[in-house]
């Protein structure tokens, strides 16, 4: 085989490479934009299986994602029940301790998604972008808290496609005060950990 021929043939196989290299990228960048990661909630009162919306909400979810990576949740509680309205955790422990958390983001309320029953959604102080590890799950559709009813509103990230008799379960515990803080459950809902499912 002389030079010209073997120069040739490896400039056939380059532009074939070339060729097939956008149809490969765009396969793999199409399987990852389709995901729509799913977690598991095991709590002391039962699995909450969560969808999680990431197109629509994609700085909560990757935050969301990455305490849950790293066993964040686990040993925390629902701290605030309030029946007919919502279920909060992800920042408590048993004794009331407040975790640490990552700074703040920005809040997504505007992502076109709303606080009806089964959604989840960040929680937050008055300050817009607060949110950090806590969430709550609506118990009921609560329209005041989307974007633009009373303010910037709630970023909705996930819904519960599993579980919601574990979350209604929850919502119609006993509560008190403990700590200075109201509609605390008299006996603590714990969440053991929360896993990705495969």
């Amino acid at each position: 085989m002389n030079l010209k021929t073997i120069s040739g043939c490896i400039g056939a196989l380059v532009l074939a490479l070339v060729a097939v290299a956008p149809a490969l990228g765009a396969t793999t960048h199409d399987k990852a934009a389709g995901e729509t990661p799913t977690v598991v909630l095991q709590t002391s009162k039962g699995d909450i299986t969560l969808e999680l919306f990431s197109e629509r909400a994609p700085i909560t979810v990757k935050n969301f994602l990455a305490y849950v990576d790293e066993g964040f949740y686990g040993g925390t509680i629902f701290h605030r029940v309030i029946p007919g309205f919502m279920i909060q955790g992800g920042g408590l422990t048993v004794d009331m301790t407040r975790k640490s958390t990552k700074a703040p983001i920005e809040n997504e309320a505007d992502n076109g998604l709303t606080n009806q029953r089964g959604t989840l959604a960040m929680a937050r102080t008055q300050s817009v972008n607060s949110a950090t590890a806590q969430f709550f799950i609506n118990v009921a559709d609560n329209d005041f808290l989307n974007h633009g009813v009373r303010g910037y509103g709630y970023a909705v990230f996930a819904r519960v496609v599993d579980g919601m008799d574990v979350v209604d379960s929850i919502a119609e515990v006993s509560t008190d005060s403990l700590e200075g803080r109201r509609n605390v459950p008299e006996q603590p809902i714990v969440i053991e950990r929360v896993v990705r499912k495969e």
